[in-house]
């Protein structure tokens, strides 16, 4: 298989001589793909900035007419018609499954013309559109393209099961064309593990393989099956490889279980998008999400919401060990009849093109939160059953008590709404007890949460996420939980923040972590540690902090106030398994230690009253009172009769600002420390995804997050400073070169150019140093 992803011309409204001829075409621009039709700003993004019809064309060279020939593109969004030395030779209704296309009868020895007219518009018969819906679709050849060359017999598919036990089982090879023998073989790397000869059209062909390592979260080894087929005269006619992993995968009633051990799907939803290039992104930034899923977020599972997506992106899936929730194009609309006929033929082809992936664990047949439509299910249910019995089914709703033809019910749970349950119960929401459950959202929209918000919401954002995960893992009943979103994104008018970004990310458009992101890193093995506050009562009503909490993955917290120690913190129960720790039982750590206090207790208690009441807070239950008078106290506030109770110990307003730190430890050691404290120094923190960039038919691109800090090492959330980017040298930046500090975040993308040699960015503010990265392309 050949790339062919440079070299293409790109005109907007093509004629049919651009199509059909090689004739000049003014205002063509030559490309690669991955392309995006055109770049979308970071704010106020719209389907006028990229919907049109659009064509593509370039040449290839064809040697030997006795081979077959196929053209593959890997995502054309969103309707194409393809062309080859003028004549049509295909085309395609979908742009986020793969588009492949047999071109043997329409090509000569030497250069063949291939053009592609690309209608970028949101039509309503082609899925997912026809109704509004809560992202955007983007437009272009956006993955990449390929020239396959076969012989007269084809391999088209493999089907197989690879068990944890190491039992492979060919259960189908689809050939287009004659074969009298096939040959299986497993390696591991260069060494052969196990192989077997057997007649081309049997079935059930089982392959021992002895001593493997089963595929999961933690070790996700991966092997190479290849299939070579012969003739009579035992010629090679045709070869097939896949990586895969051995490995068991399956729904009960009380949860998911992987190689027979029970497991949680902690997951995040995540769309294929970045800011300024839309869905057009080569493997380096394809493998960059997963990896941060993975390594950053430390989660075990993503949804593909809403459409299947990158191979890059499960292939790296595959490698670094994430379970994948994939599902078919759509939002809430089913269309008419036409529609439904394109939409049973996307699961097809999701399930042919992705079912070798060991990640993908569940396939998604129903339109996600739609209406119930039987008949239509049915046919998307049988469909992937149908082409992969070996994985289960199921469907995204918003609803409960929904008929239920899959094998799981997965269910939209936003019923948390910061204090009440964190989700529903089982019995509450699926009608058939004996299937799995397992949460496909939560949270996004009922608390949209920007980096520059308060710190109060910064911190119920990245609780509500906590509940919601606490009820689930407590309950038994559900086999995991999908946190909405991985990142911000760009929507359409009908939805978003005015800006049309909707602020739903537990990290932000450039994948530069917010707050909630602690939630999810905090479950992780790396030692970690987060503080829900900057500790600046200025950012607070009434100077009151309230309730602070802690988000980490150690034993026990010790608290210092000025470097004296205050108290220390531990987690409490919880099904969580590394739960937030809340600061509340530090008033009383500081009020033991006040000689002045010793014997008042009741007094205390009668005072929080009057403060309650003094505050407006009559109408609160009295654990709220006393919780919410403690605090107040504890900030400093008065008694009635005008003496202080405690302001030496704490920072109040008209007092001198507390530092505090907070000294994580695991075993008795101290892993990681934080310090809260006066700051007015910043810094540049300038993290790029890579800084060896690899120069081919592909370009390569590298993503650059940028954060302002304080000398204590916290995101700056208010410096909205303007950043400059200068870049020198073999690449190009994406997007303007000043940007604005949004939460004292921001990013860029650094793209090759089809050369090699070095290239220099510098990042500055007016109030810091600059910071200059250096990348090397190859």
């Amino acid at each position: 298989m050949k790339s062919i992803c440079s070299g293409w011309e790109f005109v907007k409204d093509p004629t049919d001589a651009f199509l059909k001829t090689d004739e000049a075409a003014p205002g063509a621009v030559t490309v690669r793909l991955p392309h995006t039709v055109a770049l979308s700003p970071l704010h106020y993004a719209a389907p006028e900035d990229y919907a049109g019809v659009f064509g593509y064309r370039r040449k290839i060279v064809i040697s030997d007419l006795s081979k077959r020939y196929f053209l593959r593109f890997d995502g054309a969004a969103h309707a194409a018609e393809l062309f080859v030395n003028g004549k049509k030779a295909g085309e395609h209704f979908c742009g986020y499954t793969c588009f492949r296309a047999e071109i043997t009868d329409f090509i000569r020895e030497g250069e063949n013309l291939v053009s592609v007219r690309l209608d970028t518009t949101e039509r309503a018969d082609v899925p997912p559109f026809g109704f509004m819906m809560d992202y955007l679709g983007y437009g272009g050849l956006y993955r990449e393209a390929w020239l396959e060359e076969r012989g007269s017999t084809c391999i088209e598919s493999v089907l197989f099961d690879a068990d944890d036990r190491g039992r492979l089982t060919i259960l189908e090879t689809t050939l287009s064309g004659e074969a009298k023998r096939a040959r299986y073989e497993v390696w591991d790397g260069d060494s052969l593990v196990a192989e077997r000869e057997e007649d081309a059209e049997k079935r059930g062909v089982l392959i021992e393989c002895g001593g493997v390592i089963p595929w999961s979260p933690e070790t996700p080894k991966l092997y190479e099956l290849k299939v070579s087929v012969y003739g009579e005269n035992g010629d090679m006619l045709d070869e097939y490889s896949a990586r895969f992993g051995f490995r068991t995968a399956l729904f009960k009633a009380d949860g998911f279980y992987l190689n027979g051990k029970k497991t949680f799907l902690r997951g995040l939803n995540r769309h294929q998008c970045w800011p300024y290039i839309g869905y057009a992104a080569p493997k380096s930034l394809q493998y960059e999400d997963a990896r941060i899923l993975k390594e950053e977020l430390c989660l075990t599972a993503v949804r593909t919401s809403h459409y299947p997506q990158s191979q890059s992106f499960i292939d790296a899936c595959d490698e670094l060990g994430l379970l994948v929730f994939t599902e078919l194009p759509g939002w809430q609309h089913i269309g008419d009849e036409k529609w439904k006929e394109r939409s049973v033929e996307n699961v097809r082809e999701m399930v042919l093109q992705y079912r070798h992936h060991p990640s993908i664990i569940l396939w998604g047949v129903r339109i996600n939160e739609s209406p119930d439509d039987d008949e239509f299910y049915r046919k998307t249910n049988e469909a992937a059953h149908a082409l992969d019995p070996t994985r289960a089914t199921s469907g995204v709703r918003c609803f409960q008590k929904s008929h239920l033809l899959e094998d799981v019910y997965a269910y939209n749970d936003f019923t948390h709404s910061g204090s009440n349950a964190g989700c529903r119960k089982k019995k509450k929401v699926t009608p058939d007890m004996g299937k799995a459950l397992l949460i496909s959202e939560h949270n996004g929209h009922m608390f949209p949460t920007k980096p520059f918000d308060n710190s109060a919401r910064r911190q119920e954002n990245a609780l509500r996420h906590a509940r919601v995960l606490d009820a689930a893992y407590s309950d038994g009943e559900h086999a995991g939980c999908f946190g909405w979103c991985m990142f911000d994104y760009a929507t359409h008018k009908d939805f978003g923040s005015g800006d049309r970004v909707c602020y739903h990310g537990v990290t932000d458009l450039f994948r530069n972590p917010k707050l909630s992101a602690a939630t999810y890193r905090s479950q992780g093995g790396e030692p970690f540690l987060e503080i829900g506050s900057s500790m600046d009562i200025g950012d607070y009503p009434a100077g009151i902090l309230g309730e602070v909490f802690i988000f980490t993955n150690a034993d026990e917290v010790d608290l210092y106030r000025n470097d004296r120690f205050v108290t220390t913190l531990r987690p409490k129960k919880a099904g969580l398994p590394h739960p937030p720790i809340a600061l509340d039982d530090v008033v009383g750590g500081l009020l033991a230690e006040d000689e002045g206090y010793k014997g008042k207790k009741e007094r205390l208690v009668r005072e929080s009253l009057n403060a309650a009441a003094k505050y407006g807070m009559d109408g609160l239950p009295l654990s709220d009172k006393l919780k919410m008078a403690r605090c107040m106290l504890f900030h400093g506030l008065t008694y009635d009769d005008g003496t202080r109770l405690y302001g030496k110990y704490v920072g109040n307003w008209g007092g001198v600002m507390t530092t505090w730190r907070f000294d994580a430890k695991i075993g008795g050691k101290v892993v990681v420390s934080k310090t809260r404290g006066p700051s007015r120094k910043l810094r540049l923190e300038v993290k790029a995804s890579s800084t060896e960039l690899f120069e081919g038919d592909i370009y390569d691109m590298a993503a650059v997050r940028i954060r302002l800090v304080d000398e204590n090492g916290m995101t700056a959330s208010y410096a909205q400073l303007p950043v400059k980017l200068e870049l020198t040298g073999e690449a190009e930046l994406i997007g303007p070169d000043t940007v604005t500090a949004e939460g004292g975040m921001t990013g860029t993308f650094i793209k090759t150019v089809g050369k090699k040699g070095a290239a220099k960015l510098t990042v500055s503010t007016p109030q810091t140093e600059p910071v200059t990265l250096e990348f090397e392309v190859k």
